[in-house]
């Protein structure tokens, strides 16, 4: 008999107005549901208006058509950080952020100032990247009164030199890939000591407004997705399913329990498969395009092992 189908949530919190209203939504239907998650927050300015410079991305026109950014975020947030000043998000949401560790669910960090990360990883040299890491270590364990074990980059923006500084963190695993299972990510010379746990599964914003995935039956179509015996991780926004789409995420609450697949989480899983670390993979970390989303995400590439004997 194969074992149960499991299922974790990872929750992106990206913005000021996400935390006020979207994170404590979440919690209240997580909680009515039964179901665990892992919230990773952003915890400094919220500069989410300059981000109008991805409007030079190819496909970020489309997606933004697809999705309705204006509807989703708010006039507000799409204008922080420019023609209004930017919120810091772990000083003005604190108790927020400490309900949900104290509500049983698990925490970590998504990033200092999503705007940079995001949209400036690539060109940051490692003791910039080293710098605005710690300034979201600090502003966690403030909050918190302890160190996060875990962290997810924003837009799964990751690279050799961002894991190293997880490594110097002493992180028990990064989520900052899309992929199939967790995987020691290559880092050119070595391979990262944090465990990463890639996103399995489309998000919610991949799949809107396409008429191949009709919305009254995007749940379906996840669910659809996870076999008997599989283990995936989802990847939800408190700005979309804690927002305008909290109706579809308890939608997909429910039909998990309907379908008997079972709830885990990040941190479940990086301890399960941390009991036999010779038995994880080392993959490089791959620049591609996601179906749905703009621009390159960091993704699971094939084992190391499978790649020289391509070579042999």
């Amino acid at each position: 008999m194969n074992p149960p189908a499991c299922l974790a949530l990872k929750i992106d919190v990206d913005t000021d107005r996400g935390t006020a209203i979207g994170v404590p939504n979440l919690v209240a239907d997580l909680a009515a549901a039964g179901a665990p998650a892992t919230f990773f927050f952003s915890l400094g300015p919220d500069n989410t208006g300059r981000a109008i410079t991805r409007v030079f991305r190819p496909g970020f026109l489309r997606k933004v058509g697809r999705t309705s950014v204006l509807r989703n975020y708010g006039l507000r947030t799409l204008l922080n950080g420019t023609l209004l000043p930017a919120p810091d998000i772990g000083r003005r949401h604190a108790a927020t952020l400490r309900n949900v560790a104290a509500a049983g669910f698990e925490t970590g960090i998504h990033c200092h100032d999503h705007y940079r990360w995001q949209d400036h990883l690539h060109r940051m040299p490692r003791p910039r990247i080293a710098a605005e890491f710690q300034s979201a270590r600090t502003a966690y364990t403030a909050i918190f009164g302890a160190a996060a074990i875990g962290a997810a980059a924003p837009g799964w923006q990751c690279n050799a030199d961002s894991r190293a500084v997880y490594d110097e963190a002493a992180l028990l695993y990064g989520s900052d890939t899309r992929g199939s299972t967790p995987f020691f990510p290559w880092l050119g010379t070595r391979a990262g000591s944090a465990l990463e746990i890639p996103t399995t599964l489309p998000t919610l914003d991949e799949l809107l407004g396409r008429p191949e995935f009709p919305e009254h039956r995007l749940a379906e179509h996840l669910l659809a997705q996870i076999a008997p015996g599989q283990t995936h991780v989802f990847t939800l926004h408190a700005e979309l399913e804690g927002m305008r789409y909290r109706g579809f995420f308890r939608e997909l609450l429910a039909a998990v329990r309907a379908r008997g697949i079972h709830w885990t989480t990040l941190e479940r899983i990086a301890r399960a498969a941390l009991t036999a670390p010779a038995q994880i993979p080392i993959c490089p970390l791959e620049q591609r395009e996601i179906d749905g989303r703009s621009g390159l995400v960091a993704t699971q590439g094939l084992p190391l092992e499978i790649i020289a004997g391509r070579r042999a």
